[in-house]
């Protein structure tokens, strides 16, 4: 049965160790060169992308090879399962074979909040950190149905090395009844749920940690809490800082306005699509989209490209639209309207 962390997990962390170079760190640097070295294995394994606008990121190509699934793609480029899947719809993620071409899904439109610190969107399943420096983008497991994280404004309190686990009454009587057992303690260690590395949160009981289980990360797996693979968790709690603000958004409609054009981002719940979470989808876009163009009536949309956003909801950035001249008279869409009526299907005014 998979570990997973929540509320009452992550409230019985009692120990572990504040983020510190160990004695053997230490040593090592003493020796000359190894700076670099600890730096260099301290950089982040994604890019720091620089926003235009409402947009970052671009999307890449990938060339598998033979042995090459998505969950082990992911792992090794810090993805996440699920974009992989959304983002490269009729390949097969546990054999998509030699020499196939798989979209990476690194272009995003950010989040509608502000952008400041550690922003996580429960809804595509993905952690944004913002400085300085720009926006980096991590896959993060997240809160199940079941036992969901919690929306917040919390922050950072502590960066912690090395956790060690006492699982609660609850957890521990979840296991019994499946027939498995846990022990009261589990050290720090590869067995660990929770990973190298945690940053301790103000939301009180909740973390963003590694994991023992690398399938899950980018996915709705765990009892609140938030996962990152070890290779990032390891480099990630050296870049935040003690207050670092954490916010947790459910955003699965994204819309934005990059050089004048105007971009849509949907992301549909699981890995399947059925009629029902489609009809979801299309309610959530229209409020999102009358949300929007109420704040920017400029702007003009198109219902074509809107159809096959929602159609595909494939978690990439599409364009639906532009800005309009802020110097067209105002009957400028009525004339529109009267003399391009057979063109009606493909532009949606709110």
């Amino acid at each position: 049965m998979r570990l997973k962390c929540g509320f009452a997990l992550c409230l019985s962390l009692l120990w572990a160790a504040p983020v510190a170079l160990s004695a053997q760190e230490s040593a090592s640097q003493a020796q000359g060169g190894s700076e670099v070295e600890a730096s260099e294995q301290r950089a982040p394994r994604v890019p720091t992308f620089q926003a235009r606008g409402d947009l970052a990121g671009e999307l890449q190509m990938f060339t598998t090879e033979y042995e090459d699934t998505f969950a082990g793609i992911g792992t090794d480029l810090a993805l996440g399962y699920l974009e992989l899947v959304h983002a490269n719809p009729g390949v097969d993620p546990w054999l998509p074979g030699e020499g196939t071409t798989i979209t990476l899904p690194r272009m995003y439109v950010l989040p509608d909040t502000r952008r400041e610190g550690i922003v996580i969107n429960l809804a595509e399943y993905r952690l944004y950190y913002f400085s300085e420096q720009g926006v980096q983008v991590y896959p993060v497991g997240v809160g199940t149905e079941e036992n969901p994280s919690p929306l917040t404004n919390a922050e950072v309190t502590m960066p912690l090395e090395s956790p060690a686990w006492y699982p609660p009454a609850s957890i521990r009587a979840e296991y019994e009844a499946s027939g498995d057992f846990l022990p009261r303690m589990i050290p720090p260690g590869p067995g660990n749920p929770l990973g190298t590395h945690a940053l301790l949160l103000s939301e009180k009981g909740y973390l963003i940690h590694g994991t023992n289980k690398r399938f899950g990360v980018g996915m709705p797996v765990s009892h609140g809490c938030f996962r990152m693979y070890n290779e990032d968790i390891s480099r990630f709690v050296y870049q935040v800082e003690k207050g670092t603000p954490v916010q947790v958004i459910r955003e699965p409609v994204k819309v934005g306005i990059s050089q004048g054009e105007v971009w849509l981002e949907i992301h549909r719940p699981g890995e399947d699509y059925p009629p029902e979470d489609r009809e979801k989808v299309w309610q959530q876009v229209l409020a999102k989209l009358e949300e929007f163009r109420a704040r920017h009536p400029e702007t003009q949309l198109k219902r074509r490209a809107i159809d096959i956003a929602v159609d595909q909801a494939d978690g990439i950035p599409m364009m639906i639209g532009e800005t309009l001249p802020r110097m067209a008279s105002d009957d400028a869409p009525e004339r529109q309207s009267r003399g391009e009526e057979s063109r009606s299907d493909q532009t949606l005014y709110f």
